[in-house]
């Protein structure tokens, strides 16, 4: 008897650290999904994306849009997943699905917002962007890495901190880090203002001083576990959260950002459908994910998922997300946003 009880003791605790981990990569997507948003979708700036995934597509509005049509299905593909796995209750494998899930919603914006730009600027009457020295989009977005993987360390329990987390902690912060690096170094290179040059190198050396005790502290939590060496973690990626944010907020200043495009209206109306459909995917990706975390907050959540009420938020989150990329997919068509077209089947009436 004792060792049944030491058995579902067990997997109640494995049980709650998922559902725990759950609960946080759901905090984690939301944050993310919302940032790319914020900053490529309801931004008053018009400009290209540059981000390496896009590089490929160049100047072509075509190849974007038949990117862009291609991964909306693979979207309603993981949707259905995320609802399947947790009707059995695979934590694992809904984690897996809805991280999927918040990368590709990430990719369909940075793509749909480079589409938009391309098809306002190909109106008459439209200016392409003039590019800066930095790109405000990579840098926000390698800030923003840096801030998830520190707070992966702060709000993580001890037992929840394994080898593997720990490495993918340090490779997200060195690769994020090097990006910023990197944008810096060009920057400092390119600049004609010799304050402006030195400052760039001051800010990446400050930076990368702070991240060279972060890391060593990461590095001894994982030989020598212990809240002590946790806390230092969190002790010591404080200061490197601060000198990221200078960094950034020194390089996003408006002389360091080129010149947005001059869009006309014919541009614009183009671009606002195209980017609506977008925010309508987005929308319904984060309330999707904010249904999972109501649900993993309770006491059992494959019994919760299977009541009526969640049920159907469930089913209702997904269906959103399929109309949205259906919005999304005939704005990047027809060029304009589908709500404002009349019915496939209207007819005039006189």
């Amino acid at each position: 008897m004792a060792s049944s009880g030491s058995g579902k003791s067990t997997s109640n605790s494995s049980s709650s650290q998922q559902r725990r981990k759950l609960a946080f990569l759901c905090d984690t997507c939301k944050s993310k999904m919302q940032l790319v948003a914020d900053l490529l979708l309801l931004s008053s700036d018009s400009r290209p994306v540059t981000t390496e995934s896009l590089s490929v597509f160049g100047e072509s509005f075509e190849k974007c849009r038949d990117t862009i049509i291609a991964r909306t299905k693979g979207l309603s593909i993981l949707t259905h997943d995320v609802q399947s796995q947790l009707n059995m209750g695979k934590f694992a494998e809904v984690g897996e699905s809805l991280a999927e899930m918040c990368d590709l919603v990430a990719s369909l914006v940075e793509c749909s917002a480079h589409a938009a730009y391309l098809a306002a600027v190909e109106s008459p009457g439209s200016l392409a962007a003039v590019p800066g020295l930095v790109d405000r989009y990579r840098m926000t977005r390698a800030r923003h890495e840096v801030e998830r993987s520190c707070q992966v360390v702060r709000s993580s329990a001890l037992a929840d901190l394994t080898p593997q987390l720990l490495l993918e902690v340090s490779q997200n912060l060195s690769k994020s880090l090097k990006s910023l690096t990197d944008a810096c170094v060009l920057a400092s290179e390119s600049s004609g203002d010799r304050f402006a040059r030195e400052q760039f190198k001051l800010s990446v050396k400050c930076m990368s001083t702070s991240a060279t005790a972060l890391l060593a502290c990461v590095k001894e939590v994982k030989t020598c576990p212990s809240e002590l060496t946790r806390n230092r973690c969190v002790l010591f990626g404080a200061p490197l959260i601060h000198s990221v944010h200078a960094l950034v907020g020194f390089a996003t200043e408006p002389q360091f950002l080129g010149k947005a495009a001059t869009v006309s209206p014919e541009g614009k109306a183009v671009q606002t459908a195209v980017l609506g459909g977008a925010m309508s995917v987005v929308s319904a990706c984060v309330l999707l994910t904010q249904c999972l975390r109501d649900i993993v907050q309770q006491h059992s959540p494959p019994d919760a998922a299977k009541t009526p009420d969640y049920r159907e938020r469930l089913k209702n989150s997904a269906v959103a997300v399929s109309d949205g990329c259906n919005l999304l997919s005939q704005a990047l068509r027809e060029r304009s946003s589908p709500r404002t077209l009349p019915p496939v089947n209207s007819h005039s009436v006189n």
